[in-house]
């Protein structure tokens, strides 16, 4: 059994630069500016042989209830609540500051094990602050420096009895455990039919939640979780990481990213909207199924569009959700209209599922589960060898290929070569000169025939020398999204 440790602080302090060096990458977004976190990020953290739960929260400021920063406040003291341990973080150049104080008295209160560290400790500069915080009255300080990874060591040291003394409890609760976590990861339906708890080799579902600023996403993953796990409110851009959330719903495991809302290109200025936008992104590279959020009182704008065009161009399952539904008049015919414009304005995903949701009510919750589930095993369908070549005869037999210079393309074998999504070769005659007009014409009949809507569909035409398009093509992309995330804006600190 791992325990949790929760790192706390007044903004600015440094607590994302030290969760990113536990759980080795760089998943929180860091800046200069205070107040960067917002939301509650968990991590696998690990310092020597020590493996734990690590969570990151905003910063601590004294602020009315109502406020961001209150909502904000109130998070954070939910994770000092659950967590095992907290790390309490002070700047060791700025030294203690009457709102340290005001925090220190809280985590007494509310946290059975607090860590003290100064950061920013390295140099001379830091000396004053490192002896002033024995007078928070927390113990020794650790004098760390989260961005140079200076006093990790003495860290460790602090962790390890209180890891021990974890170990010691689980050990004893281990037999009860044990069958709880059976019965609840592999458990079985009684007539032997395995639960869709394996998607990818025993990987939760990944799903990703985008669309434009105050959607509703943070709202809507609250209501799916049954819990406020996200901060949410009535101004728009409040979601700045892509945070993730691990749950199961309908038996299913899931793992579910609120994004933050991307806004129109020429909008995006500030260095930290460019860098969630690009957490945003990155999100979905890594989705089985986004879920595309519209506001039913403004739904397909032009950023709407853009942003189901760039989940489908990345080849993932789409869902489009209309929110808000709750407070729409005329139902039908607004339902009506949402089809229709949906068809009209996203062709390259007609069929693809489109569900009208309330965050705030729940209705409609699911119908969007079995939305995703439906988008997902259209985006894991494969289809034998054997039908491909009987249908793609039928095909050619009611709308030949064209004959360009009076020769006939040959379309000699199928076959599908990938899923996730659905990716066909068409082994034929001068590949080169087939007309975009007639590959269409196979996807859409793909679609039909073997019933894949909505669904991304790659079909490539090869000649008998061309190379397997397929072959080496893992590493090939691994490679071009390493050097996407290369080109990102630096963070500091």
């Amino acid at each position: 059994m791992t325990f949790s440790l929760a790192i706390v602080g007044r903004p600015n302090v440094g607590k994302s630069t030290l969760f990113n060096r536990l759980v080795g990458k760089r998943l929180a977004l860091v800046d200069d500016q205070p107040g960067v976190t917002r939301d509650l990020r968990e991590g696998e953290g690990k310092l020597g042989d020590l493996r734990f739960t690590v969570i990151d929260t905003a910063g601590l400021e004294e602020a009315t209830d109502e406020s961001l920063q209150g909502r904000m406040r109130k998070l954070t003291e939910r994770a000092v609540d659950m967590a095992d341990v907290c790390l309490f973080m002070i700047d060791a150049r700025v030294g203690v500051t009457p709102t340290d104080e005001i925090f220190a008295d809280i985590l007494r209160k509310r946290s059975a094990h607090v860590i003290l560290a100064a950061n920013k400790g390295e140099g001379s500069a830091a000396d004053a602050g490192v002896i002033e915080a024995y007078s928070l009255g927390l113990g020794e300080p650790i004098r760390l420096s989260a961005e140079h990874g200076e006093g990790l060591p003495d860290l460790y040291s602090a962790l390890m009895p209180l890891a021990d003394a974890f170990a010691e409890r689980a050990a004893e609760e281990a037999p009860e455990t044990e069958l709880e976590l059976d019965d609840e990861e592999f458990g079985d339906d009684e007539d032997g039919e395995a639960k869709l708890v394996m998607p990818t080799a025993g990987k939760p579902l990944q799903i990703a939640v985008v669309g434009r600023p105050n959607a509703g996403k943070s709202t809507l993953i609250n209501k799916i979780l049954g819990e406020d796990r996200l901060l949410t409110g009535p101004e728009a851009g409040i979601t700045r990481d892509a945070i993730s959330v691990r749950l199961d719903w309908d038996g299913v495991p899931m793992r579910i990213f609120d994004t933050a809302g991307m806004r129109k290109r020429a909008k995006v200025q500030e260095k930290l909207e460019k860098l969630s936008v690009s957490d945003g992104l990155r999100a979905v590279k890594f989705a089985e199924v986004v879920v595309v959020l519209l506001d039913a009182a403004i739904p397909f704008e032009q950023q709407d569009l853009r942003i189901a065009d760039l989940a489908e161009r990345e080849g993932r399952a789409v869902v489009v959700a209309v929110n808000k539904w709750d407070v729409e008049e005329h139902k039908q015919e607004k339902l009506r209209d949402l089809k229709e414009a949906f068809d009209r304005l996203l062709p390259q995903l007609r069929g693809a599922p489109l569900v009208t949701v309330s965050a705030k009510t729940g209705r409609g919750l699911d119908r969007l589960n079995a939305a995703i589930m439906k988008a997902w095993t259209t985006w894991n369908r494969r289809v034998s060898t054997g039908q491909l070549n009987r249908w793609l005869e039928g095909m050619v037999s009611s709308h030949p290929p064209p004959a360009p210079q009076g020769r006939r393309i040959k379309l000699r074998y199928m076959t599908q070569a990938k899923t996730r999504p659905p990716g066909f070769v068409v082994m034929c005659s001068r590949p080169q000169d087939m007309p975009d007009s007639y590959t269409r014409y196979l996807v859409n009949g793909l679609r039909e025939a073997f019933d894949m809507p909505g669904t991304p569909i790659r079909l490539t035409l090869r000649g008998q020398g061309d190379k397997n398009p397929y072959k080496g093509k893992r590493e090939k992309n691994a490679g071009a999204l390493k050097k996407h995330l290369g080109k990102l804006p630096k963070q500091k600190g």
